[in-house]
């Protein structure tokens, strides 16, 4: 009996004769001459391990659902959670605007049939350079840790240096991403900071300045949660060095923050996700890159800029591309840095939020949360165990990086297991780069988006588990207990008889788990 034909109901032109037809058009008598270039042993020649597709609209609906099920969102339960991803209040009108399909669905066009989406794109560059106190602002690139990788090579290509330094308190993830993105370009060298305050040690700057040293790199608000208020001295002495300065700078914070335009930066950079853009798992994310509008720096930008100018019809503007021979999408292999398609809707969602805001309720907002930071600081302080590092810098704004060092040395829980303890009550675990500058860490961002109510009800959680952590120490050490995500022995994964990267590879060693009693 002949198997019948997959019609794929999502993928068009899955039908068989459609297939013969298209393959017939083009000269070839099957699918696999196509392939022809590619190596056999390169070939795939088995059918991928995939579950069996859902044909129905109505079962693959019913699936997806009883996944999503499974999740617990920030919405049903606070999740204090940030350092880059962050729960900020998304105004209804951010979505209406941005999920207009005009905006949703379309690609990169050109001025003459996509003026709406160039313009919309302007007015976000225009807002974002008043909030930074710059000229020019990019189309949103992928994220922060890419927009100050771009940026960094564009101060090298400007100066024609080899040389980044990076302050030691910039996010791990973050560097990261520069020292790749840099390689072997750019060479990347970390400037100390203060062990009192945390703010960039200038001493140990000058020292490290070199004539090879195209910029300095620091953040404000710094990863650990203090206000570096050295901005204008960081940028002078790499001035006098003739360096440029770039700062990595959070825009909701711009309300209330001097912006870096304003102290000496010669670049800025960031991310777009808390103004008017939902977490979506991590992929609301969209990087900017900020400068003055001079010749040097405009010709340096990798990705687009749209601009506006007059049209040939007298009182009528235009929006279209600056300079577009100097991006990846006119030179691509010839370029001097690639930037693909990226997150331009974020930025016309971001147009929105600050449109709406102004800049008086970018000041209320930017109050709000020092407020809210700070009033987390004061109930945490009432935690026996719990400490502030950097405390001399006092000044604080969103995200702040706490350490349960004390309680660990008094009880022997450390900050993961403690973490583990807060998700039996329901609380989303929090995630640290463990040490990172702060030894047994916690980092909380109390946004705007949660209730002191429900920051008190945070901070209830931690004192039980701190006091429990005293008097049943064991309990809290083999959490969790009553949450969904159960403790695994972490040398079972230094084993290979015990672990498997794939159900594929578990079957091989084990059996099916479903016999087991376990998930299928």
């Amino acid at each position: 009996m002949n198997k019948k034909p997959f019609i794929h109901p999502y993928i068009p032109n899955s039908v068989p004769e459609v297939k013969k037809k298209m393959l017939a058009e083009i000269g070839v008598k099957d699918i696999e001459e196509l392939y022809e270039d590619i190596p056999p042993e390169l070939r795939l020649k088995r059918d991928l391990n995939l579950p069996e597709p859902l044909l129905s609209e109505l079962e693959l609906r019913r699936h997806m659902e009883a996944v999503l099920d499974q999740n617990i969102s920030c919405a049903e339960r606070p999740s204090f959670l940030g350092a880059g991803c962050a729960r900020h209040y998304v105004p209804a009108i951010c979505d209406e605007i941005a999920h207009r399909s005009e905006f949703l669905t379309a690609y990169a066009g050109e001025p003459y049939e996509d003026a709406g989406r160039f313009q919309a794109l302007f007015e976000y560059e225009s807002l974002m350079a008043e909030l930074l106190d710059f000229d020019v602002v990019n189309v949103p690139t992928y994220d922060w840790g890419q927009a100050a990788s771009t940026a960094a090579r564009m101060a090298g290509r400007i100066t024609g240096r080899g040389k980044l330094l990076v302050s030691d308190t910039m996010s791990p993830d973050r560097l990261a991403v520069v020292r790749n993105y840099c390689h072997p370009v750019m060479s990347l060298e970390p400037v100390g900071h203060h062990k009192d305050t945390g703010l960039l040690d200038l001493s140990d700057l000058k020292a490290k300045l070199t004539k090879d040293t195209a910029a300095v790199y620091f953040e404000n608000p710094s990863y650990l949660g203090f206000i570096e208020t050295q901005g204008e001295a960081i940028s002078s002495a790499a001035h006098a060095n003739g360096s440029l300065a770039i700062a990595g700078v959070d825009p909701i914070s711009l309300g209330v923050l001097k912006p870096p335009g304003r102290y000496g930066a010669d670049l800025a950079c960031g991310d777009i996700q808390g103004l008017g853009n939902h977490m979506y798992y991590g992929g609301s994310l969209g990087g900017f890159i900020a400068t003055r509008d001079e010749e040097k720096f405009v010709m340096e930008y990798p990705s687009r800029l749209f601009g506006i100018a007059r049209t040939s019809v007298e009182g009528e503007w235009g929006f279209g591309d600056v300079a577009y021979s100097r991006t990846s999408f006119d030179k691509r292999e010839k370029g001097k840095e690639f930037i693909g398609t990226a997150a331009a809707l974020y930025g016309i969602a971001a147009a929105v939020y600050l449109a709406l805001m102004g800049p008086q309720g970018m000041r209320e907002l930017g109050i709000h949360i020092l407020q809210k930071a700070r009033y987390a600081a004061m109930k945490l302080a009432e935690i026996p165990g719990a400490t502030a590092p950097f405390a001399a810098g006092k000044r604080r704004i969103e995200q702040v990086r706490y350490s349960w060092e004390e309680l660990t040395k008094e009880t022997g829980v450390d900050t993961h297991q403690f973490a583990l303890r807060m998700a039996d009550f329901g609380f989303h675990l929090w995630s640290s780069h463990h040490p990172f500058l702060v030894p047994q860490p916690f980092t909380i961002e109390p946004t705007e988006s949660y209730s002191k109510e429900e920051l008190d009800e945070y901070v209830d959680g931690l004192r039980h588990v701190a006091e429990e952590a005293r008097r049943e120490p064991e309990t809290v050490k083999n959490a969790p207990h009553r949450s969904v995500v159960h403790k695994i022995d972490e040398s079972t994964f230094d084993d290979p008889a015990k672990w498997a990267i794939t159900w594929r590879a578990y079957r091989k060693k084990h059996g099916n788990p479903a016999a087991e009693g376990g998930t299928k």
